[in-house]
């Protein structure tokens, strides 16, 4: 295919392109990189025009801009694919623990270090190159393709679900493609069936109406780092278990079959224990470790606050203390109703000497895909010629919020078809991208493009 060839002799020139790309600050949570957000879509819309799209747009909202691009030469007998992804990037924090400046990519073996190179531009950027090199070599693509990039998937979306239904008819298409998961290895391919949603809080504990002395007051005025430290405590049992009332009273049942297909993906647990830098797992003895990040639902602490944190010593009663708490969602859990769970649980089990906030920070639905679509077919085929082994189908522990609101929005259904690797480190400093899997990556788009327009002419 000589689109493939095309591919291939150009991996330099996109590996060049990625890393200008990577260079690129769009941090969507703090307001000082706003003006890096729209340099970088403004650089994405001009790199899909160059590919090829006859149409790409910054459109703006409400937050910050979505870029959408179009290319339907294929005609309205073939199928036409909505490819999602996004821009933003999670804030590079801790830099001390980076071993290369997060905005400087540094290759280093076959993978590039940086932010944002698997979460979400290196396997965003897959779907861009993919078009060009049909673009190049046969002036066409054997299908319609639509894009629409967002920038606030770090920071909960907020914008995008409005977008989609405002522009049902624009985005309307017969499957969505999204390439922001990963692969259970280098060579063992993988595809994502099912995510989990999320609900994400910020919980707020406040005793006196100022910081107060420990010494004059310690012992009589409850402390509400320690008062948030006991509520916490309260929210799962020492193996993960959440104690919220009603928290699991619309779980699914893994049943025998689900989890008998589970647990025919490989997975060394050895590896996996070094790849977390743990020395043993944790959790519910009932499911495999497998089973506890991707089927089960789950309650963490992510960040807390108040007091005195720097160094020295401060004898300091502190007026407020905080917590933000996600929680991990399965089909048909409700992020909105378990926000209110939470909440109500807080209310009763808080002590009378504080009081306590919570705030519903943003939220998204879990989604179960179809396996039989035509689409998913064609998807398994690609990755199983490029890879030179057929994928294996998983569930998976992360949330991308917007797979449900195609399903509710616009009636369609997604392929997650992922590049990256579990060992990326997303969100974490030295995130990565093997380097090989987004030269793969390339190669598996075409093919899919290929065999779904053969599949469905």
């Amino acid at each position: 295919m000589q689109a493939l060839e095309y591919a291939q002799s150009n991996q330099d020139r996109f590996l060049a392109e990625l890393i200008e790309f990577l260079r690129i600050p769009s941090v969507s949570t703090q307001a000082a990189h706003k003006p890096d957000i729209e340099r970088a879509a403004a650089w994405l819309r001009d790199k899909l025009l160059d590919a090829g799209f006859p149409r790409a747009d910054v459109v703006p909202t409400g937050g910050h801009p979505i870029v959408y691009a179009e290319w339907l030469a294929a005609g309205p007998d073939a199928p036409t694919i909505l490819v999602y992804g996004h821009y933003d990037v999670q804030p590079p924090d801790p830099l001390e623990l980076w071993n290369s400046p997060p905005f400087e990519p540094t290759i280093v073996g076959d993978d590039l270090f940086a932010r944002g190179a698997a979460d979400d531009k290196g396997q965003l950027y897959v779907h861009v190159k993919a078009a060009q090199a049909f673009k190049e070599t046969a002036g066409a693509l054997p299908i319609n393709v639509k894009c629409m990039f967002e920038g606030e998937e770090e920071s909960g979306s907020p914008s995008l679900e409005p977008f989609i239904r405002d522009h049902a008819e624009l985005l309307a298409a017969d499957v969505v493609v999204i390439s922001d998961t990963h692969i259970l290895g280098k060579d063992t391919p993988s595809i994502v069936y099912g995510l989990r949603g999320i609900t994400y809080a910020e919980i707020e504990v406040t005793g006196p109406d100022h910081d107060l002395h420990s010494g004059t007051y310690g012992g009589a005025v409850q402390n509400p780092i320690n008062a948030l430290c006991h509520l916490i405590a309260k929210l799962q049992d020492p193996d993960g278990h959440v104690n919220i009332p009603g928290f699991y009273d619309r779980v699914r049942d893994l049943g025998p079959d689900e989890r008998a297909e589970l647990a025919r993906a490989p997975f060394d647990r050895e590896a996996w224990l070094q790849e977390a830098g743990v020395k043993t797992d944790w959790g519910e003895a009932a499911y495999t470790i497998p089973e506890r990040t991707a089927v089960c639902p789950t309650l963490d602490v992510n960040g807390m606050w108040g007091g005195y944190i720097e160094p020295g010593a401060k004898t300091v009663l502190p007026s407020k203390a905080y917590a933000k708490v996600s929680m991990r969602l399965v089909p048909d859990q409700q992020p909105a109703e378990i926000y209110q769970l939470l909440r109500d649980y807080l209310a009763q089990i808080a002590p009378p000497a504080v009081e306590v906030q919570v705030r519903d920070l943003h939220g998204g639905d879990p989604a179960v895909v179809r396996r039989d679509s035509s689409a998913m077919l064609a998807a398994c085929r690609a990755y199983a010629e490029t890879f030179g082994k057929e994928p294996v189908f998983v569930r998976g522990g992360g949330s991308i919020p917007v797979v449900a609101a195609y399903q509710e929005a616009l009636g369609i259904e997604t392929i997650l078809m992922g590049f990256g690797l579990p060992d990326d480190r997303l969100h974490s400093p030295n995130e990565k991208f093997h380097l090989p899997n987004f030269y793969r990556g390339i190669e598996t788009v075409i093919r899919f493009m290929q065999f779904l327009g053969a599949r469905t002419s």
